[in-house]
């Protein structure tokens, strides 16, 4: 049988439309921030550390690739102070998101290579994040800091994060910029586990248990595979209270 030229070419065009569709569809998610956001090395059976945006990355389908750029120790200072930032900012394409979290390094006022003043330095490093990105056409998203498991003797959580959430808050009101509370949120989440249940979130591991940590770890602020899975799917929840559309990339409830 034979087929009209104008069909063939009707179905080469809709062939074509579609794979030009499936390609506009991908994007990239990139992550910029300190430890508790950041990729760790090995299994967590050989090291049980793991930044939360490292399971982050496994919600979402095949469409969308994560980019975790976040690195131990860095404050929005030092992020940009060396090169990183630039180095994200050239690979950013119009569509992409990016996700930014710093503060838990910013507050190290006895380090001036990465202390920031909440109210100056910081707020315009965040600035800067924003602007950079939107001139890409791409989505930035600002997320205050996890909190530390700190709790005083009644069993009460403290803050230990200051002014930093705050300007975070109010910058991304001021800019129109979308906001996920991540200092609230986890808050919530600790607060209603207790000071020993909380553990489980976290660094605290016995020793001769992990080869990465055979002396043991008690460590309040980094998280282990459980927190940072608990804390990334506050994440995912939140992009799709705010009805984001990245949210149609999510590959898993």
């Amino acid at each position: 049988m034979k087929f009209p030229v104008i069909s063939i070419l009707w179905l080469v065009c809709m062939v074509s439309s579609g794979n030009l569709s499936n390609q506009a569809s991908e994007l990239s998610v990139f992550l910029i921030g300190d430890s508790t956001m950041a990729d760790k090395p090995g299994t967590s059976e050989v090291n049980p550390e793991r930044g939360w945006g490292q399971i982050f990355k496994t919600y979402f389908d095949d469409r969308v690739h994560v980019e975790n750029h976040a690195v131990n120790g860095r404050s929005s200072k030092s992020f940009i102070d060396e090169g990183r930032w630039d180095t994200v900012v050239a690979r950013l394409q119009p569509g992409d998101y990016v996700f930014i979290q710093f503060g838990h390094n910013d507050e190290k006022v006895l380090d001036p290579n990465r202390y920031t003043n909440p109210y100056t330095g910081y707020r315009y490093n965040l600035r800067r994040f924003v602007e950079d990105s939107r001139a890409k056409g791409a989505t930035p998203v600002l997320l205050s800091s996890i909190v530390r498991r700190q709790f005083n003797e009644q069993g009460t959580l403290v803050d230990t994060h200051g002014a930093y959430p705050m300007i975070c808050r109010l910058l991304a009101s001021e800019m129109k910029v979308v906001f996920i509370d991540m200092q609230w949120l986890t808050e919530q989440v600790v607060s209603e586990l207790g000071p020993e249940d909380s553990k489980q979130l976290y660094l605290w591991v016995p020793a001769h248990t992990y080869a990465a940590f055979p002396d043991g770890k008690q460590d309040d602020t980094h998280l282990n595979p459980v927190g940072a899975d608990r804390f990334a799917r506050l994440v995912v929840q939140q992009i799709r209270s705010l009805d984001l559309p990245l949210q149609d990339y999510l590959a898993i409830d």
